[in-house]
């Protein structure tokens, strides 16, 4: 697929990304927070359904790190790269946070979306994360997840430089990587290569507050959306943060991708295409 590069200045911060396909209009919002976009892959499945739009979210290279970070500015962005291409409405399509971000988008712009896809997403009420931690801990081997729980620890360590927290964060990823996928033989390199501690910190302090106002459980219910919930049966993040959320609104469908973890157009290539397919024939 042949996409064109473009940049746009969102509120003193530089955002990059890409834009290819054919069809109505599909935003992609990449998972992290604070880690470039890796949605390519998934942009060339859903090409001849959408014309997709995708970009790295502030906080890391190759878009600008730019504070404040929070929910609020990154819903703000997202519809600065709407506005940017003369999009009025269109689909927005979000994997792991992304889905969550996707989900705020109904909350706070209705009036700019046809319809939302949210593929493994984190949910509306972040009850399952500690389920997702330990998830890992059982797939992990014992010796690396030890190192993953040191990393961790260094990340509100006020006394490591960014630089340092950035590459204990990356080290840890790489230990788990493997484990996000229902077969671990078939991950692959892993794709992170740099990593926003900022963005990231900041980010889930507002995802945090944000579970704690419950601005999606009570949102969500007024969303007279299509919704469409896609969550592979083994990942580590469990199903139940797609059914719970998709329980909240009215015109929400769940598909589970068997023997799939969290990265579906990876470890089951065409299954979001299929599914966004019959989505779109739907509406």
């Amino acid at each position: 697929m042949e996409e064109r590069q473009f940049e746009l200045s969102v509120h003193g911060c530089r955002l990059r990304g890409a834009a290819g396909g054919s069809g109505p209009a599909a935003l992609l919002l990449h998972g992290g927070p604070g880690i470039p976009d890796y949605t390519a892959p998934l942009a060339a499945e859903l090409a001849p359904l959408v014309s997709t739009l995708r970009y790295t979210q502030r906080g890391v290279d190759p878009s600008d790190a730019g504070p404040p970070y929070s929910v609020e500015v990154h819903i703000r962005d997202a519809i600065a790269v709407l506005d940017a291409h003369g999009i009025d409405r269109a689909w927005v399509i979000g994997h792991s946070w992304g889905g969550q971000l996707a989900l705020h988008l109904v909350v706070a712009h209705p009036e700019r979306l046809l319809g939302i896809v949210c593929v493994d997403p984190v949910g509306a009420n972040g009850d399952a994360l500690e389920e997702f931690v330990q998830n890992f801990a059982a797939r992990v081997p014992a010796e690396d997840w030890s190192r993953v729980e040191e990393l961790g620890s260094r990340n509100g360590d006020a006394d490591l430089s960014v630089d340092e927290r950035e590459r204990a964060a990356l080290e840890s990823h790489h230990l788990i990587w493997p484990y996000y996928f229902a077969d671990p033989s078939v991950a692959g390199p892993d794709y992170l290569t740099r990593y926003g501690v900022e963005c990231a910190a900041q980010t889930d302090a507002s995802v945090k507050e944000h579970f704690e106002r419950r601005t999606l459980v009570n949102g969500l219910p007024s969303a007279r959306l299509p919704a469409l919930f896609l969550h592979g049966k083994d990942d580590p993040l469990p199903v139940r943060c797609s059914t719970e959320t998709a329980a909240l609104m009215l015109d929400a469908t769940v598909e589970l991708v068997p023997d799939c973890g969290h990265f579906p157009w990876l470890e089951r290539p065409g299954a979001v295409a299929d599914a966004v397919g019959r989505l779109l024939a739907r509406a």
